[in-house]
């Protein structure tokens, strides 16, 4: 049977053991620092060196998150934190930083390194890209198919790695790592582990051009349903993906044991059914002797958890309304029923599950939601539930939507030595020779004969735990054993064999569970049971360390220095300009610009688009020569369910051997490298330290876009001694998020032939409560890209920027028409000339944003 892990979160203590004991293969646990969950509880070095040796002793890895940006001064910070955690047991990292991730291949090869989804991989070159940088593992974008799983995961197999996809958990409406939402409007950045998620707030989607809102199912216009693949565990399976991950380092223990032990249930399923009958769907049938697949029962467990409401979303392919939440935000929890009848200040509600007491409760009104805890169980005559109602409950009339929030019987009994290893023991007490008790893990074999026919949680982990350490020790499982004092005849009472084994059982207080005892003793036996004790302990302590053996105060590697990388001195100073358009492109040239940049997409016919609009109009001049291609932050393969399969463009046709393109992916990158072309990374691969700047230079990088998270003062210390040209954003629109569902479908069906659609011929924005509007464009493959509502300008800021070593400088006329972009790039051509010619500054365009440049992010 092939394996495929299990991979659950861990952001507490409590989680880790929740996890554990639902039947995880793996958790994801991240530190004080460095991680994108800095809310979650998370654990210290010293914490973690506990939490390895609970898991490793039932046969679990532990993979750290170091998934956030590192900024210039933490980058020896972030190293040591990786290495000591290393030495403390953890089996691999998660990492976004791609500096980061070269240099722990470099000096800790041992360690397991895996590309984080924030890395924001979804082709075969972001593959290649992995392997140039030394991973084992992928984590894949969400944005994928099922049939981009299965070409992925082939070349990813024919690379030496493995693919892991999230199967269950919350969504983020923007690709992972590109969102710069929180961190632009709060300072918070998703980044840096920071995110206060926005995208879960109201929005109101708005026509510019005919200055009224536009109608849609809610106002939550960002929030997508949770992912629930319960029921494609078998499709993944066949897939060829080596790890399902379970979403939530911000969850309760609860959910992370009930959605772990479901999916537990559907992976043993799934597995068996592939390996006895691989044309078999997961859905069907197990083998007899494991378990029956995922049941209505289960998917309530699920819905009980958490859920938004679930979809499949891009596994299906599936881009539209409904993948959304629109309407709800948070957790909606199980729809037990309407309320059939109210009176004396009571709801009475007839339900097919089964309610008890501490359940919480809440009614959906017209007036509002009110939530209720359930106190003692009461049902009327017609076995309708009596629920009591007060405050904000008063409201509720019949027909209400009743749904449960919270489940009392799903609460999780943390105990540390939980779940136990099962072990099969051995007693041998001959008069005359030394007492002596071996202990070996149980096979799942051994296991299986102790269990009940119909398999419950607890039986499922132990199963799991058996098979983890098998896999573990190929070549036999560790043998515990000791030897006590010579064996003697007894003087007095014999000790009898139920005895013997009754004190050898007591297991109370280790993480054992003994399934099978065999005791080879004489007649007449006399020993002391504190004897029996005291080697029982020093077996079981040996088996520990067997067990253990290799993960605890592991050897660190001695740390040869980096090759240093020759500092780039650019001659020059260049001002950029992004434009969408011919007209702005022709514009941008007359006004003095240096180099101008056109995102592939706009190349198209008939894909000119002027501040948010499409524009035919625009494009009568064409582009003038020199341009440069910006290469698409998503780019997937042209299989079954993608854009690029639906639309049917290949962008890397404007890449050429010898010529310059922006490179806004890793995995562009890589395939840029391939072609021969000129190298400029732009800001969607964040560039924030010395690391990250050797790793661009690496894949051939000549020039480099720097993070738009960065200070004033970390510039400065980025681009001392740079290898290569820096540039900055220096006036105009601000990215913040790009999306594959289209935000224009919220208003009504969408036919998704984006060539025609006469939305795109309109200027959008999302309004949020504070008035604040955000530009939306949606390009020629119905990607949707959000823009901030207020623009950047730091352009009385070029003193500091020439002497803190940026020689590039971009306007984003993105959002511009032709005026407006030759006034931008006039202004920033007047502020270069003016700081090199005297060191002054100009002034600050009214109702701007300097960004990050002086404030940082938290």
């Amino acid at each position: 049977m092939r394996n495929v892990e299990l991979l659950a979160p861990a952001g507490s203590e409590a989680a880790l053991h929740a996890a554990v004991a639902a039947g995880a293969d793996a958790v994801y646990l991240g530190l004080e620092s460095f991680n994108a969950r800095r809310g979650a509880d998370n654990f210290t070095v010293e914490t973690l060196r506990g939490a390895c040796e609970y898991a490793h002793t039932r046969g679990v890895s532990v993979y750290v998150t170091m998934n956030t940006v590192i900024l210039p001064d933490e980058v020896g910070e972030a190293l040591e934190c990786v290495r000591q955690a290393y030495r403390a047991g953890a089996d691999g990292f998660i990492v976004q930083d791609i500096g980061l991730a070269a240099e722990i291949t470099r000096t800790l090869p041992e360690a397991s390194l895996h590309l984080s989804t924030q890395m924001n991989t979804h082709s075969l070159a972001g593959v290649r890209a992995a392997a140039r940088l030394g991973a084992e593992r992928i984590t894949l974008a969400r944005e994928v198919s099922l049939a981009e799983i299965a070409l992925i995961s082939a070349a990813a197999q024919e690379e030496g790695m493995e693919v892991e996809v999230f199967a269950h958990g919350a969504l983020c409406v923007c690709y992972s790592g590109q969102c710069f939402m929180s961190s632009m409007i709060g300072g918070r950045s998703a980044n840096r582990g920071m995110c206060a998620q926005a995208c879960r707030l109201p929005y109101e989607l708005q026509n510019k051009a005919l200055q009224k809102s536009l109608p849609s199912p809610g106002d939550h216009l960002l929030s997508p349903q949770d992912l629930c693949a319960v029921d494609r565990v078998g499709d993944l399976v066949r897939a060829g993906v080596a790890s399902l991950k379970i979403e939530g380092r911000m969850k309760s223990p609860e959910y992370v044991f009930a959605v772990t032990a479901v999916y537990r249930k559907a992976l043993d399923a799934a597995l068996a059914n592939d390996s006895c009958h691989p044309e078999q769907s997961a859905a069907d049938e197990e083998p007899k002797g494991l378990a029956f697949a995922v049941t209505d029962t289960d998917r309530d467990r699920l819905t009980d958890a958490f859920s938004r409401g679930f979809t499949t979303a891009y596994l299906d392919g599936k881009r539209g309304n409904d993948i959304m939440s629109y309407k709800r935000p948070n957790n909606r929890g199980l729809f037990l029923g309407r309320v059939d009848e109210v009176r004396d200040n009571a709801a009475f509600l007839a339900s097919d599950h089964v309610l008890a007491e501490g359940d919480v409760l809440e009614f959906w009104t017209r007036k509002g939601n009110g939530t209720l805890t359930l106190g003692p169980v009461r049902t009327d005559k017609k076995g309708r539930y009596h629920l009591p109602l007060e405050g904000k409950t008063r409201t509720v009339k019949p027909g209400d939507r009743v749904f449960r929030v919270r489940s009392a019987e799903a609460s999780f009994a943390d105990d540390a030595r939980e779940p136990r290893v099962p072990i099969v023991g051995t007693a041998t007490l001959h008069i005359g020779a030394p007492l002596a008790i071996e202990f070996r893990v149980a096979t799942e074999a051994e296991v299986l004969e102790m269990l009940p026919d119909k398999l419950d949680d607890a039986s499922r982990t132990s199963l799991a735990v058996a098979r983890r350490l098998a896999a573990a020790f190929p070549e036999g499982g560790p043998l515990g054993s000791a030897e006590g004092p010579e064996v003697e005849a007894a003087r007095t009472r014999a000790v009898s064999f139920d005895d013997v084994a009754a004190h050898i059982d007591r297991l109370g207080n280790t993480p054992y569970r003994l399934v099978n005892l065999t005791i080879d003793m004489d007649d007449n036996v006399g020993i002391g049971f504190s004897q029996l004790h005291h080697v029982r302990a020093e077996a079981l302590d040996c088996l520990q360390l067997l067990i253990l053996a290799g993960t605890i105060e592991r050897p660190l590697p001695r740390v040869a220095p980096r090759e240093p990388v020759p500092a780039a001195h650019p001659s020059g100073c260049r001002v950029a300009v992004t434009v969408t358009n011919p007209a702005c492109a022709r514009a941008a040239k007359r006004a003095g610009a240096h180099l101008i940049y056109v995102p592939v997409l706009n190349y198209r016919r008939g894909e000119a688009v002027i501040a948010g609009q499409k524009n035919a109009a625009a494009e009568q001049a064409g582009y003038p020569k020199g341009c440069i291609p910006i290469m698409p932050v998503a780019d997937h393969e042209a299989v079954e369910n993608t854009r690029e399969a639906a639309v049917d463009t290949d962008v890397w046709k404007y890449a050429a051997e010898g010529k310059p393109l922006m490179a806004e992916s890793l995995a562009a990158m890589q395939r840029a490298s391939e072609e021969g072309a000129l190298i400029d990374v732009g800001p969607h691969v964040p560039v924030t330290n010395e690391l990250s700047l050797a790793a661009a230079v690496a894949f051939g990088a000549k020039r480099v876009w720097l993070s738009p998270e960065l200070t004033l003062r970390q510039i400065e210390e980025v681009a001392k001694d740079a290898p290569m040209e820096l540039g900055v954003l220096l006036i105009g629109a601000q990215e913040l998020m790009v999306t594959e569902h289209c935000m224009l479908m919220s208003q009504g069906p969408c036919d998704e032939n984006c060539a025609v659609c006469p939305r795109r011929k309109s200027p959008h924005v999302l309004k949020d409560r504070k008035g604040y509007e955000f530009p939306v464009i949606t390009d020629a493959m119905g990607r949707s890209h959000l823009y901030n509502a207020v623009e950047l300008d730091i352009a009385p800021a070029m003193p500091d920027l020439l002497a803190a070593g940026i020689s590039a400088y971009m306007v984003d006329a993105t959002l511009m028409n032709a005026e407006e972009t030759a006034h931008a790039v006039g202004r920033a051509i007047r502020a270069l000339h003016v700081a090199q010619n005297d060191g002054n500054a100009i002034a600050k365009m009214p109702n701007t944003t300097s960004g990050h440049l002086y404030r940082g992010v938290a």
